[in-house]
């Protein structure tokens, strides 16, 4: 017996069904919002990322995404046109480009992640009650090891 399971190899076969099927059907949601606002995953994960930074250079940007600063660059062209980033100067170093979110892209994230969070409240209604704990006692056990 590992961690309490009876049959492990079983368990977290069920378990990466349970993440692959509702990633899935989360995905196929966002997908359908992001194609209505006309942007990109990749665009959205950088204004949620920036939903949490006051600002960021480029070269944070390029390294939090895994793009080159150019690519970077783009993104952000992108989303400044659409209104949901600005870019600044840095005070000390005119040279230094600073982006941050607007609040047209605040609004969008927030919009958007509360709809992820209505439709993760919808599945955990389905799940049993002491399943339902689990998975969040596990998640909350995994998110503080990932954070060390």
């Amino acid at each position: 017996m590992t961690n309490g399971l009876k049959n492990p190899a079983k368990d977290h076969a069920q378990l990466a069904d349970f993440i692959l099927f509702s990633q899935r059907e989360f995905l196929l949601n966002l997908s359908r919002e992001l194609n209505r606002d006309n942007i990109s995953f990749a665009q959205f994960f950088l204004l949620s990322y920036l939903s949490t930074s006051p600002e960021l250079t480029m070269t944070d940007i390029a390294r939090k995404m895994g793009h080159s600063t150019a690519a970077a660059t783009g993104l952000v062209d992108r989303l400044e046109k659409l209104g949901y980033m600005e870019r600044t100067h840095a005070i000390d170093d005119r040279r230094k480009v600073l982006v941050r979110i607007t609040s047209q892209g605040l609004q969008l994230v927030s919009r958007l992640r509360d709809e992820l969070q209505s439709q993760v409240a919808a599945a955990m209604s389905e799940t049993a009650a002491p399943d339902a704990a689990s998975f969040i006692s596990s998640y909350r056990t995994l998110d503080t090891t990932v954070a060390r």
